[in-house]
Order: C-alpha cells, then structure tokens, then sequence
C-alpha cells in the first residue's frame, strides 16, 4: 500500500462562478459567449410587457480586447470568471520572444510571449534584462485556462 502513488487533483476551484445579472458592476468581469470580458458600459431598461427589467452589457475581451455585447434579464445568472493577477520575475528572453518568467516559489516557466505584453516588445525587454537597472518583474494575467502578460517593468526593490 505505501509504494502506490496518486494523482494529485487541483482545489477544485472553478473557472467560473454565476452572480445575478443585476448585481454586475461596471469595470467588473463577466463570460460573454465563453469569453472573459470586462464590463465597459451597462444599462438597465424598465420592466416590460413580461415583468423582467433587461440588462444590456457592453465588454471587451480582457485578452484580446475585442468588443462584445449581451442583454439578460436583470434576475438571471450570468457566470463570471475568476479572473487573477501575478508578478513573475523575468529571467531572460529568448529569440523567439518568449520569456523565461519565475514565481515566488523559484518555479520557472515560458510560454509566454513578450508581444502580447500591452506596454513593452521584446526589444524593450532586452534593454531592460541588460541595463541592470533592478529586477525586471511581469504581471501575468489568468482566467478561464489563458495567461498573458500585462505588463513589464523594472522593480529596484525587492
């Protein structure tokens, strides 16, 4: 029995979770045709003919920043992504442009790509992994099984 090995499953955390249609936020994040979005514009029209009042949501994409709209009615579920931030340190950079990034935990990891950062090209990372200015740090942006890179920055302290 001691030599058998088992599988390790995740927390069981979900991609997702449901709020009530009404209960939405601008700025906040909601699933719009299975995308993560952001929650850029809302309206909420009077009751109707058939008793719901209708919320009409205007989201971008937080990957891709592609615009999306939807009406529900104000008392439905909508599901919501989990939608989470994290700081890697950058270890290099390789032709290709992907990065070399680690966690806290000294875990390495690159499959991510610099282009898909919104401040910087793998140019400016280069310059940055070179001017030994600070720890150049990235903040990595994950929902619904996708990552990308936010943004890249020299931190001078640590």
């Amino acid at each position: 029995m001691a030599d058998e090995e088992f599988e390790q499953a995740a927390s069981g955390a979900s991609d997702t979770y449901p709020l009530q249609c009404s209960a939405l936020r601008k700025n906040g994040h909601v699933v719009i045709k299975g995308k993560p979005c952001k929650i850029v514009e809302m309206s909420t029209s009077k009751t109707g003919k058939h008793g719901h009042a209708k919320v009409h949501l205007v989201a971008t994409d937080i990957f891709t920043g592609k615009k999306y709209e939807d009406i529900c009615p104000s008392t439905h579920n909508m599901n919501v992504p989990n939608v989470s931030r994290k700081d890697f340190q950058v270890v290099d950079i390789d032709e290709d442009g992907f990065l070399t990034l680690m966690d806290d935990n000294g875990d390495c990891t690159s499959d991510l790509k610099c282009e898909e950062c919104t401040n910087m090209n793998s140019e400016g990372v280069k310059q940055l992994l070179d001017d030994d200015s600070g720890t150049v740090m990235a903040t990595v942006q994950q929902a619904m099984s996708q990552r990308s890179i936010l943004t890249v920055k020299v931190s001078t302290t640590k």
